[in-house]
């Protein structure tokens, strides 16, 4: 579940898909004996912290969909000894409803778009995460390497604000003949949302490049990857 406004009336939902289901599943994993990988966020944190989060930052998330993630991570670590939790953030891919296809989608019907810039994180290719995923479960599965249970930050290397992530993906679309607009760079307060949003979404990594050798790639490319896809194919509009 992750409408993060929607998630404000709906939160039993929420909580149902996100914290137990996720709970469920470590159990019947656990059952089985077999390690389970579980994805949860950034919006575990309220975004105060002026420089990047640590996996043993305090946690205190801003809304519904927040603390359903929260309590997906708590149920999953009770449930199952090996489990591996992964926090990613500001992903986006070429399908799905992500920034990136929002950004193209308004874009051509737009000249000029609105976009928030004091906010930060690390834009994440959901293809990107995949492959991290897969490199530790072959690590786990070879026996190469054992699980080391735990919490590990894993988003892409470099950071960004929302307006700074706009510009990039026009700047890509613009060289491979796609949507462009002009990004008008505006403030949290000048886009209201029904869920405040962390004005900090950064989070360091290092610890899950010393356990699995994970380190995924600058976002920047990433990102002109996905666009110069979405571009070709047409699927920006979908």
């Amino acid at each position: 579940y992750t409408a993060v406004d929607q998630a404000e009336s709906d939160e039993a939902a929420a909580f149902a898909l996100n914290a137990v289901a996720a709970g469920e599943l470590a159990a019947a994993a656990a059952r089985a004996g077999i390690p389970i990988i579980h994805i949860s966020t950034d919006y575990v944190f309220d975004g105060t912290k002026p420089e990047p989060y640590s996996e043993t930052d305090p946690v205190a998330p801003l809304g519904v969909y927040g603390r359903s993630k929260l309590a997906g991570e708590e149920a999953v670590a009770a449930a199952n000894p090996l489990h591996v939790i992964l926090r990613t953030a500001w992903v986006y891919s070429p399908v799905g409803k992500n920034f990136v296809k929002t950004m193209l989608r308004v874009g051509a019907a737009r000249e000029e778009l609105g976009v928030v810039h004091d906010q930060r994180g690390n834009p994440t290719s959901a293809a990107d995460i995949a492959a991290g995923i897969l490199t530790i479960a072959g690590q786990i599965l070879s026996g190469s390497s054992p699980v080391k249970p735990g919490i590990y930050h894993m988003t892409a290397s470099g950071e960004a604000s929302w307006a700074e992530f706009a510009e990039h993906v026009f700047g890509c679309s613009a060289d491979a003949g796609g949507p462009v607009a002009r990004v008008k760079r505006i403030t949290s307060a000048e886009y209201p949302t029904p869920v405040m949003r962390p004005a900090n979404s950064r989070l360091e990594c290092s610890r899950l490049a010393g356990a699995y050798g994970v380190v995924l790639p600058d976002w920047r490319s990433s990102a002109q990857t996905c666009v110069e896809q979405l571009v070709k194919t047409g699927d920006w509009n979908a």
